[in-house]
């Protein structure tokens, strides 16, 4: 139960490989994700608490569906048809991952779905006018699918009764060795260009190319080998927060973001229709949260792949637009996919 007593569900759904993913009706949440290593052992890969307080109490945004806008608005505010919206500042002047009551704090609507891919839970929600500043009734489904080729795919869709900003993804902290750190994973992100930002973690409205950078992932890198560079970008995000660029960008599925770990050869795709993926390194873990089987997570023991369009991009106009008017449908589609070498 939460707070203002309403009930929380907890799916669990199972491929044919034995791939386990659990996921809660509050903030229709990724609470863990079972995955088979190089020697077919499975291990839990995403950070999260044993039990519904510790996501009510204190929650870094743990599997979490974020919304109505995932990432940064700067000073909490954007202009859209002439008039000024203004939003709740949770992150210095800014406003971070929807604002104080975003997505990853509300229960969602679960029923359990089948499709060729394979088991399914739709989660669905009413964004009320108005509900964290933002405008228009925003209708949200979410559909989680657990495929037989290891995937978890996440499938979002809105619509709207007003014009409005909408930028959805999910927020699960991975670790493929399923505990430590995560500074030796080895990352390939599919981008030649990355969004510098200033102090505020907003961007600058630059498309700043990542060569000769330490944002350069164009080919496999140590996620440690880098990470403490003398380098003002590093040195805002306290490590990497930031959002690159994809290649790809024309709205098909393509492959953003390849993890390999090598200690239990478990790699992870991303796959997304997305045009940007902000990559975090749990910078801001600080060993306050003990977590699954009493671990206690500290500072970057979990990293985040957030599909997404560019943070701040309602105040950016040459940036991808995120505006959804009434009689559009706003669908995106990222999927996780799971193996081991």
């Amino acid at each position: 139960m939460t707070a203002s007593q309403e009930a929380v569900e907890l799916y669990t759904l199972t491929n044919a490989n034995g791939m386990e993913a659990r996921i809660m009706t509050y903030g229709g949440t990724v609470v863990s994700l079972k995955v088979p290593d190089r020697h077919g052992k499975f291990g839990d890969v995403v950070l999260g608490y044993e039990t519904l307080d510790g996501y009510l109490k204190n929650s870094p945004y743990f599997g979490a569906i974020i919304g109505r806008y995932g990432n940064r608005i700067g000073k909490a505010r954007f202009s859209l048809n002439g008039k000024e919206y203004t939003l709740p500042k949770n992150n210095g002047e800014n406003t971070l991952h929807g604002g104080l009551k975003g997505f990853g704090t509300v229960v969602w609507k679960g029923k359990e779905v089948k499709s060729k891919d394979g088991i399914g839970l739709s989660l669905s929600y009413l964004s009320k006018d108005g509900e964290e500043g933002f405008p228009g009734n925003l209708t949200v489904t979410v559909v989680y699918t657990l495929t037989n080729n290891n995937e978890l795919k996440i499938d979002y869709t809105a619509t709207t009764d007003k014009a409005t900003v909408v930028n959805l993804t999910n927020h699960s902290y991975f670790n493929l060795a399923g505990e430590g750190g995560i500074l030796n994973h080895e990352l390939i992100i599919d981008a030649s260009r990355f969004t510098p930002v200033d102090s505020g973690l907003i961007p600058t409205g630059e498309l700043r190319s990542v060569k000769g950078t330490p944002m350069d992932f164009t080919q496999a890198t140590v996620i440690g080998a880098r990470i403490d560079q003398k380098d003002e970008q590093l040195t805002a995000g306290r490590g990497y927060d930031h959002n690159w660029v994809l290649n790809n960008g024309t709205g098909r599925l393509a492959l953003a973001a390849r993890v390999y770990e090598p200690g239990s050869g478990r790699v992870m795709e991303v796959h997304t229709t997305e045009p940007g993926l902000q990559f975090y390194s749990g910078n801001f873990l600080d060993g306050s949260i003990t977590g699954k089987g009493g671990q206690v997570y500290k500072q970057r023991y979990g990293l985040c792949l957030e599909t997404q369009h560019f943070p701040d991009s309602p105040n950016k106009p040459a940036f991808p637009s995120t505006i959804l008017k009434p009689g559009q449908r706003y669908k995106t589609t990222t999927i996780y996919k799971f193996s081991a070498k």
